[in-house]
């Protein structure tokens, strides 16, 4: 599946401090022409300059929506395979009957839609109106239209906050996974998928890498997202990563063994954290 992406047009564009260290010394990262530094002090990679939030959300229109319903039933199976290499089953195990699951990033509600089913309360929140419209319309799902900040749910409403493909989009990754923690209920769990910046993939193609995209604002490693997560206020349970190399760029049976080894060896282009929230 292609990657989607939009070029930047003629969005504000402002200088920022790294989001995670709050450092200020930076060097461009894969190339003298990219747009992503590399904060020096971190590690942390992402957009420098970049765009503001509000003005992104606009990105995210009628072709995204039909992006996303072309590929949706190939995006569910992905996000349920993500799941269960982090073993979800175990943290469904481990709550009450009566549980709730957030969806951040929903597009159409696939996965929200899969929760039902499974018996569980679900809410869904995406920025395109089209998807989320399609959602609420088609499948009968709640689906907040607008970014988490806005949506300004109570403290504690939700056991499982899950994202995917989501927090490289942001300006603001901190404020995301705060508000996370926030709305999330004592020992609730919290679900990220993000590419790997320190994956083989980026590693071999470079500036050619398929995640260095005008709509990606972050970039993370593994101990970077580790970082982010820690600092706001989670414990990392389990981490995967998966994809050694994409398809088309080699013969079937070296890619197949790639993923093998991508996924035992923790090299893979995407990876994703389970966390639970420490106690106050």
């Amino acid at each position: 599946m292609k990657t989607f992406s939009k070029e930047a047009g003629n969005e504000r564009v402002r200088e920022i401090a790294c989001a995670l260290c709050g450092g200020s010394a930076f060097r461009r990262w894969n190339g003298r022409e990219s747009l992503f530094v590399k904060c020096r002090d971190c590690g942390l990679i992402f957009q420098n300059p970049q765009p503001v939030q509000t003005e992104l959300v606009d990105r995210y229109d009628e072709e995204y929506f039909k992006y996303e319903t072309e590929n949706e039933k190939q995006f569910l199976d992905l996000m349920e395979l993500g799941l269960a290499d982090v073993d979800f089953k175990a943290v469904e195990k481990s709550l009450p009957a009566k549980r709730s699951f957030l969806d951040i990033g929903c597009a159409t509600g696939m996965l929200i839609a899969r929760m039902k089913e499974r018996g569980w309360h679900e809410q869904g929140v995406e920025v395109c109106r089209p998807a989320a419209e399609f959602g609420i319309r088609e499948r009968g799902l709640q689906i907040f239209v607008g970014t988490l900040e806005e949506a300004r749910f109570p403290g504690g409403s939700f056991d499982v906050v899950h994202c995917s493909h989501l927090i490289e989009h942001l300006t603001n990754p901190r404020g995301f996974v705060e508000e996370v923690r926030r709305i999330l209920a004592p020992g609730g769990y919290f679900v990220v998928t993000t590419p790997n910046a320190d994956g083989f993939q980026a590693r071999l193609f470079g500036a050619e890498w398929r995640s260095m995209i005008d709509d990606h604002m972050y970039l993370f490693a593994r101990r970077t997202l580790r970082r982010l997560v820690e600092d706001s206020g989670f414990c990392v349970l389990r981490g995967k990563t998966w994809g050694g190399l994409a398809v088309g760029t080699t013969p079937k049976p070296i890619k197949h063994l790639f993923d093998r080894m991508a996924k035992r060896l923790n090299f893979g282009d995407v990876m994703i954290y389970l966390c639970q929230k420490k106690e106050e």
